[in-house]
């Protein structure tokens, strides 16, 4: 791929580049893929885990974002395996929700929150690459969905539960091997494979061809980026390697002292030690010690003294 058609990866935009209100539609275009409707983002919100500093997280990039409706939108990009993803998610709605009511407020301003999750890694067992969620009440006898009442500007209307309960996407991107035929199909396509076509009509990915040039960038930016890149794929490289050490030392282990125990102490320290080497390369590549604590997991202490 020349450099004209090279773009820019979706987690690196995300932490650099879509939080400026002139590159929006990237983000709107995804968004309004998945929801099936028309959405604008009215303005970023800001968190500590969104604010661009030396202390960017190395593995997560979340944008939180209203919509014209004053509904919030959380978008997730996760690039190495969480044990409690799926609590995290949970934890995360909660709080931005709690986050935009005020003490004293009504219930009525709660508002609703879709959660976006983009994940490069094995979250677990399924065949689609797209998973979404929403809450229903059910009936446990007549099987017919709940429907409640609620005032909105004076007047009675029903509503469900998923019109007020949070939305959940997980959109499993490694797990995408198709040609791309539909908007969401080309939005996965470039998640995966950093591919737009030229003749999309997709929602953002327009926006995306124009703004998300590796070519525009700067020397300066394409210097962060390529290194971002590049300890990306050591990570994933290192980790992975540290995931077979262990399980070998496992079985080494198991064996020799016939429990399981022994298997499960063996896995801990071939994954110890793939941590370490991966903590090791990152210092050489210029991370902070707050990014390497964040994508390995050790310990400040532990970072320091290597």
């Amino acid at each position: 791929m020349n450099e004209s058609n090279k773009y820019i990866r979706f987690d690196w935009a995300a932490k650099r580049m879509l939080r400026d209100k002139a590159n929006f539609g990237v983000l709107e275009g995804l968004i309004t893929v998945l929801l099936g409707e028309q959405v604008t983002i009215m303005e970023i919100l800001q968190s500590e885990s969104n604010q661009e500093d030396e202390r960017d997280k190395f593995n997560r990039v979340d944008i939180k974002a209203l919509n014209s409706k004053g509904e919030i939108i959380i978008v997730e990009i996760q690039q190495t395996r969480e044990l409690y993803y799926l609590e995290r998610i949970l934890y995360g709605v909660s709080k931005a929700i709690t986050e935009h009511i005020s003490l004293g407020d009504s219930y009525n301003m709660v508002k609703k929150v879709y959660s976006i999750n983009i994940v490069y890694f094995d979250l677990g067992k399924g065949s689609d690459y797209v998973y979404h969620g929403t809450t229903q009440f059910v009936g446990i006898h007549s099987g017919d969905t709940l429907q409640v009442s609620t005032k909105e500007k004076s007047a009675l209307r029903l509503r469900t539960p998923s019109d007020v309960f949070p939305e959940y996407y997980i959109i499993r991107v490694n797990e995408f091997n198709k040609v791309a035929t539909t908007p969401l199909e080309e939005w996965l396509d470039y998640l995966k494979n950093g591919h737009i076509s030229d003749d999309t009509t997709a929602p953002g990915l327009g926006e995306a061809k124009q703004r998300l040039q590796y070519i525009q960038m700067n020397k300066q930016e394409r210097q962060d980026y390529d290194r971002h890149i590049d300890a990306i794929m050591t990570q994933k490289d290192v980790l992975g390697a540290a995931r077979l050490e262990g399980y070998d030392e496992g079985r080494t282990v198991g064996r020799e002292e016939g429990r399981e125990e022994g298997r499960e102490e063996g896995r801990e320290i071939g994954l110890k030690e793939g941590f370490i080497a991966t903590a090791k390369k990152m210092k050489t590549m210029g991370l902070t010690s707050d990014q390497i604590v964040e994508a390995t997991g050790l310990t400040s202490e532990e970072v320091d003294s290597l």
